[in-house]
């Protein structure tokens, strides 16, 4: 046995000679992660000890932290709207401004029953989950094309005991949607990929190399999934139907020309707080 705060140093070390900016936090939570003790108690030295089988598995994770894997990957965490999720590899890590996506159709639930919702491309299933569990009187489809990331997403959604209202359907959009679902929903939300091909080799190494491109890849323009969406939506949405997007920061009048096309009016575009356009309201008449 060794002591933890000899280990952590060099932790610390190796993650700042990495060129980690948060070498020290990264070190700790991976510490943390590693011998199922908070940070809290490490860092108060409640916890002194720490095995050789543990030092081995906490330097490798340092080795991974160093090459760029994400510490939410290399810890399986993340917080959402105050919920934990698992993550890994197999989705997206979701990010504090699809927060805005979801507060807004929270607000605009509040006092309604008996919401049927689809969250169209789930992926970790941060969207369908928190709505699930801050939302009392809805129910939810979600759906995605990638089985791996719908088996996340029935994770999450169990390990916040939102099972019951949530139906998951691995589906390319609406493909595998039922005909009983034509017409049914009073909010279609959605983050689908929308990063410009052409963007994506100048991404973050921590982004481009380990984040699944799938869920990034919005085409030429970033545009794809907004065209098809808004057009496939039509015939699911009820009438005055909503259709929630988070969206680029530079995207917001181009997905509003997509929407108008398709039929959409009372278009609102809702900025995060630094000022940029982050999220798309409509409603289809």
């Amino acid at each position: 046995m060794q002591e933890i705060i000899q280990i952590l140093k060099q932790g610390k070390d190796k993650l700042k000679e990495g060129g980690i900016n948060t070498f020290s936090l990264d070190a700790e939570l991976i510490m943390s992660h590693v011998i199922h003790e908070s940070r809290e108690r490490i860092l108060a030295r409640l916890v002194c000890d720490i095995s050789d089988t543990d030092i081995e598995k906490y330097l490798n994770l340092i080795d991974k932290r160093v090459c760029g894997c994400p510490l939410q990957y290399i810890t399986n965490h993340q917080e959402f709207m105050s919920l934990d999720f698992y993550v890994d590899a197999r989705v997206l890590i979701p990010r504090p401004d699809t927060e805005i996506l979801v507060e807004n159709v929270i607000n605009h639930c509040k006092n309604k029953k008996n919401v049927v919702l689809l969250d169209m491309c789930t992926g970790s299933g941060c969207i369908a989950v928190t709505l699930a569990y801050y939302i009392e009187n809805i129910r939810i489809i979600a759906v995605d094309i990638s089985k791996e990331a719908l088996d996340v997403a029935k994770h999450n959604a169990k390990c916040n005991n939102v099972t019951d209202k949530i139906t998951f359907i691995q589906s390319d959009l609406f493909e595998n949607l039922d005909k009983k679902d034509i017409k049914s929903f009073d909010i279609i939300v959605s983050n689908p990929p929308y990063i410009e091909s052409g963007e994506i080799p100048i991404l973050s190494k921590e982004v481009k190399d380990f984040e699944p491109k799938i869920a990034l890849d919005g085409g030429d323009l970033g545009l794809d999934f907004y065209r098809l969406i808004s057009k496939q939506s039509i015939e699911y949405l009820k009438d005055n139907g909503k259709l929630f997007y988070e969206i680029g920061y530079n995207q917001g009048n181009n997905v509003k020309n997509i929407l108008l096309d398709n039929g959409f009016d009372n278009i609102n575009i809702i900025r995060d707080l630094a000022g940029k356009d982050r999220v798309v309201v409509s409603v289809y008449n």
